[in-house]
């Protein structure tokens, strides 16, 4: 699972943070006009803009902003808004009469899901596939024994280490490859959960670039509580800027980059996390070993023409750490990537982003050459 950090669209720049299903416990409204620095200079040229569109939504666990330009936005917003909530219908794992809630509760019977449920549980095996099970969806059970999706009354996170038992218990029950797809019928084994977390914002960020596109809608710029996608151009034909966090402090961006008609997800793991005995865990387990992925990345940004295959490569580049990461961007040049290792000791970009990205505070970085 990934979490959806709070950030907003302000002056051109908008803030791009961990995607998730799951929003962080200290995340609320206000959140969401988190201000990037610009200069006077680029206040004065948004400003000529003319006015969007704007639709404010809450689902999926987080806070989203839409905008569009065009004389058809306001339908499209509209429509673009239904979507979303029915998606979050067929994707919840809260929602008692979601398709995913109906595959987990029975007990590895064959249950039959509607096509969209389908195509992101398809997604995600084959993003599993790509990255050699770095990506599984079957890794619920362990992520909610970890505390990230349950709650009190108040619906506050109760975030615990689990025992060891426990964890060896649950890791006997993970594996993607063991989900059966059968046109629209899905059958798990006895015991397996699965969450699309990983996938659900990215699936509904190309649904609603489609919906923009099917009505006339040619600049746009959507933001899926840190799912964002750049649509076109901005009326004054400049590229859409977005600002990638800085891990370490989030306050700040380490970079922006300059895009169209591309999405730009990132996973870390500075959002969504608890401390215990002077040590930090965060919400993104790695299925191989039951525990939060600790192998050396601590953000992974995919930049991409396709919102659900950016959602579930930022989370797979995140389990991956940073020698199979920087090894899967070189053999996948349809992707750009920034990658940022522990303690920011070394920022990746690959070769594709290096006439698009602009630094902060003299940051370097070193080039992923393809």
């Amino acid at each position: 699972m990934k979490k959806g950090i709070a950030l907003a669209v302000v002056l051109g720049m908008l803030l791009c943070g961990c995607s998730a299903g799951q929003n962080n416990d200290k995340t609320s409204k206000a959140d969401v006009s988190v201000q990037s620095q610009v200069s006077e200079e680029s206040k004065k040229e948004e400003s000529k803009l003319p006015e969007p569109e704007s639709r404010d939504v809450f689902a999926m666990d987080t806070y989203m902003v839409l905008k569009a330009y065009g004389t058809n936005a306001k339908k499209a917003l509209e429509q673009a808004e239904t979507e979303i909530q029915r998606l979050e219908s067929l994707f919840s794992v809260k929602l008692r009469d979601s398709d995913i809630s109906k595959i987990n509760a029975t007990s590895g019977n064959p249950v039959t899901v509607n096509v969209s449920t389908r195509t992101a549980i398809a997604k995600a095996i084959e993003i599993g596939d790509m990255t050699d099970g770095a990506l599984d969806i079957t890794v619920y059970p362990l992520v909610r024994e970890w505390g990230f999706t349950t709650g009190d009354s108040d619906n506050e996170p109760s975030y615990k280490i689990p025992e060891q038992w426990l964890i060896d218990w649950h890791l006997g029950n993970v594996g993607y490859d063991r989900i059966i797809l059968n046109g629209n019928i899905v059958t798990l084994p006895t015991q397996f959960e699965i969450d699309l977390g990983s996938v659900a914002k990215g699936y509904a960020t190309d649904a609603v670039v489609q919906i923009l596109d099917e009505n006339g809608i040619d600049s746009a710029l959507i933001n899926l509580g840190g799912n964002v996608y750049a649509l076109g151009r901005k009326p004054d034909n400049s590229k859409w800027k977005v600002g990638i966090q800085n891990p370490l402090d989030t306050d700040k961006v380490i970079c922006s980059v300059s895009v169209e008609n591309q999405a730009v997800i990132t996973s870390g793991n500075y959002e969504r996390f608890f401390e215990a005995d002077g040590k930090k865990y965060w919400h993104i387990i790695d299925p191989k070993t039951g525990y939060p992925a600790d192998n050396g990345i601590i953000s992974a940004t995919v930049i991409g023409s396709s919102g659900l295959d950016c959602d579930a490569l930022s989370t797979a580049l995140f389990v991956m750490g940073t020698e199979k990461a920087i090894d899967f961007c070189k053999k996948h040049k349809e992707i750009d990537a920034v990658l940022v290792t522990k303690d920011m000791e070394k920022i990746y970009v690959t070769d594709g982003l290096t006439k698009n990205i602009t630094m902060e505070d003299d940051l370097k970085y070193e080039v992923i050459k393809r």
